[in-house]
């Protein structure tokens, strides 16, 4: 029993060290689907007039770009029945210059694209301050240190709320995203920690805290997991959003329409 499990540890080290290749996968292409993003952001300090979605479509796995949809009709209305509308501004991408973003009301998209007709309801939901962010030292999980951010904000005691935070910097190819929720810190102060191996002094970090539905924290947890699940696990289904396809309800969307006030700090690293 020792020789065959040594055996399959030798063989199992030898084919990461041996093999250079690279070997393209003959992977099956599935059916191309309309790819929505679409997050009315209202940041605290701004109007909030000024928004942005985008359309494209899913690609091949190996596909070097994805493709943008043009041509779309593109509103939103809210429960007074304003309507904003979205134009083109360049291939794929939709801007609104008079939003009005007011908290706790609830929004309906709609879009036209390719023949489909798509719709999503969703509430936007506010989120209180960042308070302040302190910087330390902390050992990471080798045992090396790395600098590591801590901020805080009040959560509200009458309610049940969700947030997503994400951090931007030129150190990261791709935000990185935190969840969070007051099951156990209701009516508290929270604090929420950033670290990276390759954060240093001079750096800066765009941290944008928002408030959230439980709905959209729901999905956004499934899609972290999803992106960080161990690769030798049963890969994850299509994640469904809340966008429906009213002309064919079999041919979904990807995305997910949400609104949200957010706070957005620049901190300078030290």
């Amino acid at each position: 029993m020792n020789r065959a499990l040594a055996l399959i540890t030798l063989l199992f080290a030898f084919s990461f060290t041996s093999c250079e290749d690279v070997v393209n996968l003959d992977l099956e292409t599935g059916e191309t689907k309309l790819v929505v993003d679409a997050e009315i952001l209202w940041k605290k300090g701004t109007t909030g007039n000024e928004q942005t979605i985008k359309i494209s479509k899913t690609a091949p796995y190996y596909s070097g770009s994805t493709p943008k949809v043009s041509g779309a009709q593109v509103r939103v209305e809210n429960s007074n029945g304003d309507v904003f509308t979205f134009n083109e501004t360049e291939a794929g991408i939709y801007k609104c210059n008079n939003f009005v973003p007011v908290i706790n009301m609830d929004y309906k998209l709609f879009i036209t694209a390719e023949g489909q007709s798509y719709t999503a309801t969703e509430k936007l939901t506010a989120t209180n301050p960042i308070n302040k962010i302190e910087q330390k030292i902390v050992p990471d999980f080798g045992g090396e240190d790395v600098i590591e951010l801590t901020f805080y904000y009040n959560d509200p005691a009458d309610q049940v709320n969700f947030y997503v935070t994400d951090y931007q910097s030129e150190f990261l190819i791709y935000p990185e995203y935190e969840i969070t929720n007051d099951d156990f810190y209701n009516g508290n102060e929270i604090s929420t920690r950033f670290s990276h191996e390759d954060m240093k002094a001079g750096n800066t970090v765009k941290i944008t805290h928002r408030g959230v539905s439980k709905n959209f924290f729901n999905y956004w947890k499934l899609i972290l997991e999803a992106s960080n699940s161990n690769p030798f696990q049963v890969p994850p289904g299509n994640i469904r959003g809340n966008i429906i396809n009213t002309t064919n309800t079999n041919n979904t969307a990807f995305g997910y329409f949400r609104l949200c006030e957010a706070d957005q700090v620049d901190y300078l690293v030290k």
